[in-house]
């Protein structure tokens, strides 16, 4: 069986974790997206998992997986009865829940549950730079690299060396 302090102990070890007590429930986040969430009777837990496969998740184990209140349906959230599980599920359930919201680089450097099942390392470090292309067009990541990307893919003469971003702006001489 598995209690609120053994959730705690993982969930505040892992890189970028922060503990907050909102509303008699404790929640664990990185940033402002929480990841773990004890209820307030320390019966259960609410973790980050992927919306899409949710129902299946608690259709194959309804003893253990439950769906989340009504109001947190629109969230990648499901919960779990913390005395239906082990140590070891927990485990994996808390870390798989963290990595979905840090950024990539730091989830491939973290050598916890599920350290082999994420992309290879030059794959990872590709996805996180922002530079891989997809279809012709910078893949969606920083959007500095993307503009990096654009111009160098244009021709020299047309390359500037000021902000990409300067199309609509006024100069200061020009405004009323």
């Amino acid at each position: 069986m598995v209690t609120a302090e053994d959730v705690r102990r993982v969930a505040g070890a892992l890189p970028r974790s922060e503990e907050h007590l909102i509303r008699d429930q404790v929640k664990f986040r990185v940033g402002r997206i929480v990841f773990v969430a004890i209820s307030p009777d320390e019966r259960s837990m609410g973790f980050g998992f992927p919306k899409e496969e949710r129902a299946a998740l608690v259709a194959s184990e309804p003893h253990k997986f439950h769906m989340p209140v009504p109001s947190d349906e629109r969230y990648h959230w499901v919960r779990v009865w913390l005395d239906a599980i082990d140590q070891a599920e927990m485990e994996e359930l808390v870390v798989e829940a963290w990595r979905m919201v840090v950024p990539k680089r730091v989830a491939a450097a973290y050598p916890g549950p599920g350290a082999g099942s994420g992309p290879a390392p030059a794959r990872a470090q590709a996805l996180t730079r922002g530079h891989q292309r997809v279809g012709g067009r910078p893949k969606a990541g920083n959007r500095v690299a993307s503009k990096v990307v654009i111009s160098a893919m244009r021709p020299p003469s047309m390359r500037s060396t000021s902000n990409l971003n300067t199309r609509n702006s006024v100069s200061p001489g020009a405004r009323r």
